[in-house]
């Protein structure tokens, strides 16, 4: 097929994935959280269960009027929303949905540092969006947002590197084919890292406990405060999305991906990580609905003082082992 060809298709998939990814996700959580509540949950919108409820919710934010303030930085507003969604959108490039040849995007030699490297630019969209409301709940919710990115990214960054000197490789489709040839998934022996990743996972998507930069009760909505219609609905995919996408990075790293063994995985494979993927994402949404939300100091504490040694810990233990065994 020839080349361009195939990225157009592949582009026009990632772009129908990325929605329909955060539409069942966000059902997922509505659902979810109102049986941990006790109460009923979306009921009325499509024909049963209340599937369409997140639908209707988007057309109702497209029907909206787009404000921008008075005192904002107009380019630098507008721009914040297409930032967060540029970062999703590329993070589901390199995750590998099937073996070589059947996987959606690319496998890239470099790809869970390509992974690492762009989800941090979702965080550059929230500062942007903080500091051009000209609004002080937004500002102080932007500065948050880039204090939390600083504090977790050093465990998220040092939780995989377990799995590299592991896997040898930085390839995702690597590290899923060196899970595969082992016999078991890394999660047998990184489980520290796999703890790792998630807890710094939860505070990269600003999801309670680690929602200082929104913290509703303190700030209104933090950095989305001034944002209404379309603008704020790509925030709102964006944050779906990424549950997606930080659980499958997870499920591909520590849990196998693709690979279950026993079963053909070249047509398999796609269905195989997307049960991985939502047990990881209901677990993120369980953690939502059961924690409180830290203090500021409480969250920074967390990570400088016992989610970086630990990780570092973990890493020194994995190398010597590389070694030794």
């Amino acid at each position: 097929m020839n080349f361009y060809l195939e990225l157009a298709i592949k582009l026009v998939v990632i772009f129908a994935i990325v929605p329909t990814t955060a539409l069942v996700i966000g059902y997922a959580e509505l659902k979810l959280s109102s049986h941990m509540q006790s109460r009923i949950g979306p009921y009325y919108a499509g024909v049963r269960w209340g599937w369409a409820q997140l639908l209707a919710d988007g057309f109702k934010f497209l029907q909206k009027e787009d404000i921008i303030p008075d005192n904002a930085d107009r380019p630098v507003f507008a721009l914040a929303p297409v930032m967060v969604m540029i970062s999703t959108v590329a993070v589901f490039m390199i995750i590998p949905f099937g073996p070589s040849g059947y996987a959606i995007g690319r496998d890239v030699d470099m790809g869970i540092f390509y992974a690492m490297a762009i989800s941090s630019v979702g965080t550059l969209g929230a500062l942007m969006a903080g500091w051009s409301s000209g609004n002080k709940y937004s500002l102080i919710g932007g500065l948050r947002a880039g204090g939390q990115l600083i504090a977790y990214e050093l465990p998220l960054v040092l939780g995989v590197v377990g799995v590299i000197i592991q896997a040898g490789t930085l390839s995702m489709q690597g590290i899923v084919e060196a899970q595969i040839a082992q016999g078991w998934p890394f999660a047998f022996t990184q489980f520290v890292g796999l703890f790792l990743f998630l807890i710094a996972a939860l505070a990269e998507m600003n999801r309670t406990p680690f929602d200082m930069p929104i913290a509703e009760s303190e700030l209104v909505t933090g950095y989305l405060t001034e944002y209404s219609g379309f603008r704020f609905l790509l925030f709102f995919l964006a944050e779906y999305a990424n549950i997606f996408a930080y659980s499958a990075i997870a499920a591909t790293l520590f849990l196998g991906g693709w690979g279950f063994w026993g079963i053909s995985t070249a047509w398999a494979g796609p269905f195989i990580l997307l049960a991985k993927t939502f047990a990881l994402a209901f677990v993120v949404i369980w953690f939502r609905w059961t924690f409180p939300r830290f203090r500021e100091d409480q969250l920074q504490s967390l990570a400088w003082r016992w989610l970086v040694p630990i990780a570092l810990a973990n890493i020194a233990v994995t190398a010597i082992l590389k070694v030794v065994i």
